[in-house]
């Protein structure tokens, strides 16, 4: 990765302040690393399977061999890592430091002076990219700000293994007051969306509320919660239910962090594979082409991620549920984890807008960004 002089001084953010140390950054993956992967590539060995289900796309065990090797041959082929580098070196980046930490971040001034500042929070297994086909439609309204999470992407190396989200959440208030914002609102989804709702505990001063994918409220076991409950309610609950026998991912990410990013890093294939939240477990309700899933997985395997990006499950394993009081509001996707309304109100006591969405999932910002950038419009007017 290199770096290069910002040629547009307007979308500098090191012309609003002083704070901050900020080094403009371009991504360029050195050739010999692209040569590695396609040599790992070719070399994959595949996991046996049983022989009732060799060949086909049955996803009741987890990522299919047959699935898997169609994405490796596009991946080996007809994808093109040069031409995502393009998109993502189209808007402005840079790296700094705060509480000892690298940070990469995306800064792309709106020419509207007047619009509202905006952090756009990135999902696990996601990355700043993910947000690339969303920036359009938000600069007419909003100065964004998409910083990498500790770890991950190029906000590297971790420096240290307690990053988690209410430390993640100062940290991007730091980079705020850093950029020159007085006033400044969030959005996330995943890790995002949790990160988001910190912000929102934390309030500070002239923070303008967050918008989230995701209220990751439960049932607390009193069955006086249920008297609200609505079908809308009990189908989010059953699909809750049906999560919890797929995500065996975020108990190895919070219990045994190492381990697994053993594995993941030194096989693109296997990272490919663990990340099938991408694939939504093989329903067949992910809108994500194939080049949105390989760029976000190439990603991860050249910053060699794997193992931040487990650890902020591990950073957050102990975290206790608190109640936000802080300005807050979901957009419920409809293939995405669907917020439970009766919970969401009794952890979050200003919950500003509910909106719900007939298409899209976990990864909206890519499967339907107009949609998306419709709701946070809506949040922040």
């Amino acid at each position: 990765m290199t770096s290069h002089q910002n040629p547009n001084p307007s979308t500098n953010p090191s012309s609003t302040t002083a704070s901050l140390d900020l080094r403009p950054f371009t991504v360029d993956v050195p050739q010999d690393a692209i040569d590695d992967l396609y040599a790992r590539l070719d070399r994959t060995r595949y996991a046996a399977e049983p022989a009732d289900t060799a060949g086909t796309h049955d996803w009741s065990a987890g990522a299919p061999v047959a699935w898997l090797r169609e994405m490796v041959a596009h991946w080996r082929g007809d994808f093109d890592w040069r031409a995502q580098e393009q998109r993502m070196n189209a808007y402005p980046q840079f790296l700094t430091e705060i509480d000892g930490q690298t940070v990469h971040l995306v800064h792309v001034r709106s020419a509207n002076e007047d619009a509202t500042p905006l952090l756009l929070l990135h999902t696990y297994p996601g990355s700043f990219a993910e947000f690339l086909d969303l920036v359009p439609h938000l600069t007419d309204d909003f100065h964004l700000v998409i910083p990498s999470l500790p770890g991950i992407g190029f906000s590297q190396p971790l420096a240290d293994g307690a990053w988690d989200s209410p430390r993640i959440a100062r940290a991007w208030n730091t980079l705020m007051r850093g950029l020159g914002y007085e006033s400044y609102g969030a959005h996330g989804s995943d890790n995002g969306a949790i990160v988001s709702r910190e912000l929102a505990m934390l309030a500070p001063e002239g923070f303008l509320g967050a918008h989230v994918l995701q209220l990751f409220s439960f049932p607390s076991g009193d069955p006086a919660e249920f008297e609200r409950m609505a079908p809308a309610d009990y189908a989010a609950l059953e699909f809750a239910g049906w999560f919890q026998t797929v995500n065996g991912f975020a108990t190895m990410n919070a219990s045994r962090p190492q381990t697994i990013a053993a594995a993941l890093s030194d096989s693109p294939v296997g990272q490919l594979a663990y990340n099938e939240l991408f694939e939504s477990f093989g329903t067949g309700t992910s809108l994500l082409s194939r080049e949105q899933v390989l760029t976000q997985v190439s990603l991860y395997w050249f910053t060699n991620s794997s193992a931040g990006a487990a650890r902020l499950y591990h950073a957050d394993r102990d975290g206790e549920p608190r109640v936000n009081e802080g300005r807050i509001g979901v957009a419920v996707f409809a293939d995405d984890f669907r917020s439970m309304r009766p919970f969401a109100e009794r952890d979050n006591t200003f919950l500003a807008s509910w909106t719900e969405h007939p298409r899209g999932g976990h990864f909206a910002a890519m499967e339907v960004p107009e949609e998306l950038a419709a709701a946070i419009r809506g949040f922040f007017a």
